[in-house]
């Protein structure tokens, strides 16, 4: 995607990339739409000097389709596979690099188990490029939501952990290639 100019339509609240933290950006506020990937839009705010996580959900405030959405109701009936929570999961980016969490070599562990009150519980463990990430907690978060749009999916979590730690050599080869690594 070339990088493309917009202003606000309205006040968003976004998060800062890397530091993860939430801030308000007010209507009128110039941007470039820098990655528009899985559910959400990073956005370069000059007069602020950094990069924005903008939730697909807000879309519109930059004149973008809304993306995302709430998950439906859970069918206490239906298979949840780990085929399905990793296409789930192939839809979770990094806001500052180009490729889902799964072809980076970030999702360490998944498991799925039945639940006696019906549907399933779906466990991840994954990790960060980087240890002290301020955007752990929404991308962690991203990926739960992601998981509990599956129709059998009760229960879901998304634990970040740092062992064994992560390095670039856990990418998969279509992962270095789109980073330019091959």
């Amino acid at each position: 995607m070339a990088f493309e100019e917009v202003t606000l339509s309205r006040d968003v609240e976004v998060v800062m990339i890397p530091q993860g933290v939430t801030t308000l950006l007010q209507a009128n506020t110039p941007a470039v739409i820098t990655q528009a990937l899985g559910d959400s839009y990073t956005l370069q705010v000059p007069s602020f000097g950094g990069l924005y996580r903008l939730s697909g959900r807000d879309g519109d405030a930059i004149g973008k389709p809304v993306l995302g959405g709430d998950s439906g109701p859970v069918d206490p009936n239906a298979e949840v596979s780990e085929e399905q929570v990793y296409t789930q999961l192939r839809q979770v980016y990094d806001p500052e690099i180009p490729v889902n969490i799964v072809e980076l070599g970030l999702v360490y562990d998944l498991a799925i188990a039945r639940l006696e009150s019906g549907g399933s519980r779906v466990d991840v463990k994954m990790t960060l490029t980087a240890p002290g990430c301020g955007m752990g907690d929404v991308i962690a978060h991203d990926a739960k939501t992601r998981i509990q749009a599956i129709p059998g999916v009760a229960e879901a979590d998304v634990q970040v952990v740092f062992e064994p730690p992560w390095n670039q050599a856990m990418m998969t080869e279509a992962a270095k290639l789109e980073l330019g690594m091959l």
